[in-house]
Formats: C-alpha cells, structure tokens, sequence
C-alpha cells in the first residue's frame, strides 16, 4: 500500500496543507503496514521479528493525529464491528471481526480503566491483533498520578513493548488556526454577554417551534426544557453539575444539530468533577458534528484546568476553538 501517495492525494483533495513533517509519519505508518499485513513472500519470512503489533502516536492538540489515523484507517481494507463481554470471550470474539483496531484520543482517567486495561490488552496481543493509538500524552505519562496508578503500570510495560511510540511534532495548532474566528464563544458573563446569547438565540430559532423532550436513559429521564427543532438550550450546571454522562450526552446529541451552553465556570480541582463531564460532552458534540454557541467566565486562551485533569482538557480547548469558530 503506498501511503504517501495515497496521503498527499488526500490532502489535495480536502484541501489540507501538506507538512513535511506528517509525511515522514505516514512513511512509518507504511512500515507499520507492511509489517503487519503484508502478505507477500518477504513478509512471511520476517514477520517472527516483528514483536511489534500496535502503533501510538502521540502529539500536541491540533496537529493532525486524528486526521493521519483516520486515513490510515479508513484506507485499511477491511471493515468491521462490536462487542461482547468478560475479556478473554470479548477478546476472542473480536479476532474473529477485526485485524486492525483504533483508539482516537487516547486517555485514562479513572481508576476502573485503568486496572482492566493491562489484562485486555495483554489478550489482544496475544490474539496478534493490531492496534492504532492517537493521544496528547506519552505513553509513560498515561494516567500520571492516578489513584493506584501503580496497577496501572503493567499496561505500560505491555504498549511499550508492543509498540513503536513516535512524536508528531508541529507548532500550529490547525483547529486554533486564524482561519478559525471564535464568533460563537462569549466571555465573560456579563449583561453585554447575555444580550449576545439572547439575540444569536433568538435569530437561530425564529419561526420554529418550541418543545419540551423527555428523554429516557436507563429508566431515568432527562428533560430538555428549551428545545426548538433540534436547536437547545442549556445551563452548565444542568449538563454538568447534576450525575449524569455519556450515555445522556449521547442521547442529547441524537436529537440536536446546534447546541447552546451558558455559563461555563473556570476548572479548578474543587470543581472537577463537572470538568470531566464536560470533556465527555465536548468530545460527543465534538464526534457528531453538533454547532456550538457556548458563554463562559472566561476566554479560551484563560480557560483553567484541574490538576488531574489538564492533559486531556488540551483536547478540549482545542475543540471548543473548532466548535465555536466561524469555519463551523
């Protein structure tokens, strides 16, 4: 497979500036392929010297780790899907679908993660299933004073062993781009700022007609109080504040193609409980293409972070950049 034309191919046709950079990235991601799923003559012979099954790749926000593996991905042959239960019959049953598996943004920030993921992926490697990672944190940094993050080392010394680790290193951030204006982040909450809300509301949703959803998670319900076909309108502490996630967030995106959040707070480790719900709700409106008009205490650029949680709130500033930008 030769990626690099198949990469530069791509660019042009997405209209994607070229960097030098990613494409020696992608000459190792051909390696990488050839390696692992090369059939020829040559690939039987030294395929016993290949320990390596997965490839992670790590890299500042914004540089373009997502857009490589999802091309890489998606130029792989083979498609597949889902899921079962306990790990050796989860895993067995995903080497019969799957060759190659891929874990975007790649993060641990609970404890339940942590102390399964050394004993999953030991099996998938034993199943000699291939592996892509994308993540802003390097792999001896996963997880970095996590609650008995000493449990957690094993995985470590397993993806260590078992992948080629490489940096993609650019200074741009491409979400944070001047092409990308920040028409639709307000700060800070202030009367100036309520009237901007109001009146971007009020234009968004003019000639449609107000409901209120109910939605049913798991026998819970979840009301979207000001909903204005597939437009609404949330405060913070309604999505964030109250023992809700993922599972709610997906739901709310199911019905939504433009969502409104007031009155996002600083982060701090007082509060980072509801910053870890907000990643996870970023990165749903993130993944299903959602427009986002948000208000907050602060400016993107002064927008703080938890202790615990400043890595992957990387991702999230840089998203909420893209989100909210006038290319959106």
């Amino acid at each position: 497979m030769n990626l690099n034309k198949l990469f530069i191919n791509h660019c042009k046709k997405n209209n994607l500036e070229i960097n030098p950079n990613q494409l020696d990235l992608i000459e190792k991601l051909n390696q990488f392929y050839n390696l692992n799923f090369n059939k020829s003559f040559l690939k039987k012979i030294f395929s016993k010297n290949n320990s390596k099954l997965g490839f992670y790749l790590q890299g500042d926000v914004g540089v373009g780790k997502t857009m490589i593996l999802n091309f890489f991905y998606e130029n792989f042959k083979n498609k597949e899907n889902k899921k079962e239960n306990i790990i050796d019959a989860f895993v067995k049953k995903l080497k019969k679908k799957y060759e190659l598996i891929y874990f975007d943004e790649f993060q641990v920030t609970n404890i339940v993660d942590a102390m399964i993921l050394g004993s999953l992926f030991k099996k998938i490697f034993d199943e000699n299933i291939k592996v892509l990672f994308s993540s802003n944190i390097m792999i001896n940094d996963l997880y970095k004073d996590g609650l008995q993050r000493d449990q957690f080392v094993p995985f470590i010394k397993i993806i260590k062993k078992m992948c080629f680790e490489e940096n993609l290193k650019i200074k741009e951030d491409y979400r944070k781009s001047n092409k990308n204006n920040n028409e639709r982040y307000f700060f800070p909450l202030n009367e100036k700022t309520n009237f901007m809300i109001n009146k971007s509301f009020r234009l968004l949703t003019k000639n449609k007609v107000k409901n209120e959803i109910s939605l049913s998670i798991k026998g819970r319900k979840f009301i979207i109080k000001n909903f204005y076909e597939g437009i609404a309108r949330f405060d913070f502490k309604d999505l964030c504040n109250k023992n809700i996630g993922a599972e709610d967030y997906l739901k709310i995106s199911q019905k939504c193609n433009f969502i409104i959040i007031e009155n996002i707070p600083n982060f701090n480790d007082s509060n980072s409980n509801q910053q870890n719900r907000f990643i996870t709700l970023i990165d749903i409106i993130y993944e299903n293409k959602i427009k986002l008009l948000v208000s907050s205490e602060k400016s993107l650029s002064n927008l703080s972070s938890s202790n615990r949680l400043a890595e992957p709130f990387k991702r999230t500033l840089s998203r909420l950049h893209e989100l909210t930008s006038k290319k959106n």
